[in-house]
């Protein structure tokens, strides 16, 4: 080793060492980060980076040797053969190549690797003793063979060891350690395979006059190399700034909403527990849960487009109004969840929520239109209100949902009565799960008349349900939780072959009107479902009116008519129920094929006090005289509006003037009284 060591102080320029030091670190290090970026990939792609690591590993070992050997002191001249030296320069290329490929292919992973390794060392060897044999002198070189033996196994040997480390990991401890590795397997190899020789002159040997010379040999594989490395490291440079823009891009696309670019549900889930871990009484957590009002009349009345700019201008604003340690994200269409840490109490957190409500409730405008929404938010503090992510979401949601129960466009902050109202609702929930087993629920039919000669034309289906401990409880309770709960399909399959099983038992002339809900209609099975029931009661489909409210409507109008013509198909009437209460009721109407208009009772209760509601009911009756479409005015209680409704030509009225929802046995002694029951039922009993 002392041999070496004197070799490479005493027999070489400094400045040449430095040199050949210099590229070989350099080309090391970039070879072995290549090694990550092959390791990697798959396919051509895989086959390109080894391309990429075979030119610059072994333009790194050649130019190295051939730096050290320009270095190396020597009384004479000396020039190098062009056809050896490229033969060098090739057979460097081509065992790294081979080395690496053998070490990141092999299922043996650390035999695999060793082999690679050494494959790698025994090339810097070959490379190295073939420019050997195109290093001319006038003289011989007499070789030390046991040191010739020992720079093949410095190559091997610490060429497998770097091979091994590469191969490991991809962390940049384990790169830096294989770089030197590799820059120890290639320098050990070079200097003791040039202590191995020993030059002799031979007086009278001349030097081919094609050889190259020192300094163009010096000035070519310096360029050359340097030319290598700076290209393959500039393509190694992009492809890492694409890979890491690329990821950054991902990684937002993943934490962020595509719509207002606003942090996502999966963000808030990760930052809020981040936070979380930080809060105390010092260092409070604000969390706003926050519920547009009004967002979907926006999308009702102008359309999908005008909703989601509405929700890119919310983002806009919000963002530019948050401060430092407050983000909102967007967690559903039109839920929002908002933080803000740290406070010192609950009054920054409603303040926080007072600068979101501003900027939310802001108009908007919309081809040429201002469009207005409102908020409601629901306020907690951690670790007031717990510290678990789930529990504090929960509470936030019931603060909301107060804030909507009171009337919307508000903030409310969390108390545990909001806690016991939610339980309520959810024992109510599953008490509505096992209603229809246990027989609980009951039909109601409210009377439906003509208005002209007062006779009885039809019922309308109304449910009921009959709690053994809290009584009789109205659909406006139960109704909400059974859409929230996805119930309503159940309830709704249980009011259509109740109504009309019970139906088929009347007189052919009386119909029955069921109401349909939004989600009923959104399911693809509703008409055939509603031709089952038919055949299997045995109602007549003319006798059977479906109901449909605007809101069922208007989230998809394309998969609603296809269902509404349908229906329409099987001879069943559609009526457009609570006419008037939407934003586009006669846009709904001019879409879709209704049977029947029915007017809201809002409208019709009022029309005797209340000019507009009068001029409403007006205008939808001769509405519906142009159109050719049947209407009935439900909520009369007056013989006032009897009259009025006569007066401008309504054909069918439903009320408590005329009787309240009934048991199904008393509509069967009602329909004893109309003086026509006889002989509709005369007829019924022929036509069967």
């Amino acid at each position: 080793m002392l041999s070496v060591v004197t070799c490479i102080a005493v027999d070489h320029e400094l400045r040449f060492i430095l040199l050949a030091a210099l590229v070989c670190v350099i080309g090391s290090v970039l070879t072995m980060n290549l090694l990550g970026k092959m390791k990697s990939m798959t396919g051509a792609g895989r086959l390109l980076w080894l391309f990429l690591i075979a030119l610059v590993g072994g333009a790194t070992i050649w130019t190295t040797h051939f730096s050290a050997m320009m270095g190396y002191i020597v009384p004479f001249n000396r020039t190098f053969e062009p056809y050896l030296t490229l033969l060098s320069l090739a057979s460097a290329i081509f065992t790294t190549g081979a080395g690496f490929y053998l070490a990141t292919i092999s299922k043996d992973r650390i035999y695999g690797q060793i082999a690679g390794g050494c494959v790698f060392g025994f090339g810097v060897a070959l490379m190295h003793y073939t420019g050997m044999q195109a290093y001319l002198i006038p003289g011989q070189i007499i070789w030390d063979h046991t040191m010739v033996v020992w720079s093949v196994i410095f190559g091997g040997g610490l060429g497998g060891a770097a091979m091994v480390l590469a191969c490991s990991e991809n962390s940049r401890t384990s790169v830096l350690q294989a770089s030197l590795v590799m820059v120890l397997s290639i320098v050990l190899m070079h200097f003791t395979g040039m202590t191995a020789i020993t030059i002799e002159p031979i007086a009278g040997v001349e030097i081919p006059a094609q050889a190259i010379s020192d300094d163009i040999m010096l000035l070519a594989v310096v360029s050359v190399t340097l030319l290598i490395i700076a290209t393959v490291a500039s393509a190694f440079a992009i492809h890492t700034r694409s890979l890491n823009e690329a990821s950054a891009a991902y990684q937002h696309l993943a934490l962020h909403d595509p719509l207002t670019h606003l942090p996502n549900r999966l963000y808030l889930r990760s930052r809020l527990e981040e936070l979380l871990q930080q809060v105390d009484e010092s260092a409070q957590l604000a969390v706003i849960t926050v519920d547009l009002d009004r967002f979907k009349d926006v999308n009702d009345v102008h359309g999908h487009k005008a909703g989601d700019e509405l929700l890119r201008e919310i983002g806009r604003r919000v963002g530019a109004i948050l401060r430092p340690g407050e983000f909102m994200a967007r967690v559903g269409g039109d839920e929002f969840v908002a933080c803000k840490f740290p406070i010192c109490e609950a009054g920054e957190a409603l303040a926080f929520a007072e600068r979101l409500r501003r900027e939310i409730v802001a108009p908007f405008g919309w081809d040429h239109q201002l469009i207005t929404v409102g908020g409601s938010f629901g306020v907690v503090v951690a670790p007031r209100d717990g510290k678990l992510a789930d529990n504090l979401l929960a509470k936030a949601d019931m603060a909301a949902y107060s804030a909507k129960n009171a009337g919307g466009d508000r903030m409310s902050l969390y108390s545990e009565g909001m806690e016991e109202f939610n339980r309520a609702r959810a024992a109510m929930a599953i008490d509505l799960k096992t209603a229809v087993r246990k027989g609980q629920l009951e039909l109601l039919y409210q009377p439906q008349n003509e208005t002209s000669t007062r006779k009885l034309k039809g019922f309308e289906a109304l449910l009921r349900w009959n709690h053994p401990e809290r009584g009789l409880i109205m659909p406006s309770e139960f109704i909400p939780i059974a859409e929230s709960t996805g119930l309503i399909l159940e309830l709704g399959n249980w009011v259509l072959e109740q109504a009309c099983r019970q139906a088929a038992t009347w007189p052919e002339t009386y119909t029955v009107a069921v109401n349909v809900s939004p989600m009923q209609l959104a399911q693809d099975t509703l008409p055939l479902q509603v031709a089952a029931v038919l055949g299997r009661t045995g109602l007549s489909p003319k006798r059977l009116e479906i109901e449909i409210t605007e809101s069922g409507l208007i989230s998809d109008q394309h998969h609603a008519l296809k269902i509404v013509q349908e229906l329409k198909d099987l001879g069943v009437c559609v009526t457009m129920d609570d006419f008037g209460t939407g934003y586009s009721s006669l846009a709904t109407l001019q879409a879709f094929p209704f049977d029947k208009i029915k007017i809201d009772r809002g409208f019709v209760m009022s029309l005797t006090s209340n000019e507009q509601s009068a001029a409403i009911v007006k205008s939808t009756i001769l509405l519906g005289s142009s159109l050719r479409i049947p209407v009935l005015a439900e909520g009369v209680e007056t013989e006032d509006q009897l009259s009025f409704l006569q007066e401008e030509g309504c054909e069918a009225v439903q009320g408590y003037l005329f009787g309240k929802p009934l048991p199904h046995a008393e509509c069967l002694k009602l329909m004893r009284t109309d003086p026509t029951y006889f002989a509709r039922s005369t007829l019924r009993k022929k036509q069967a």
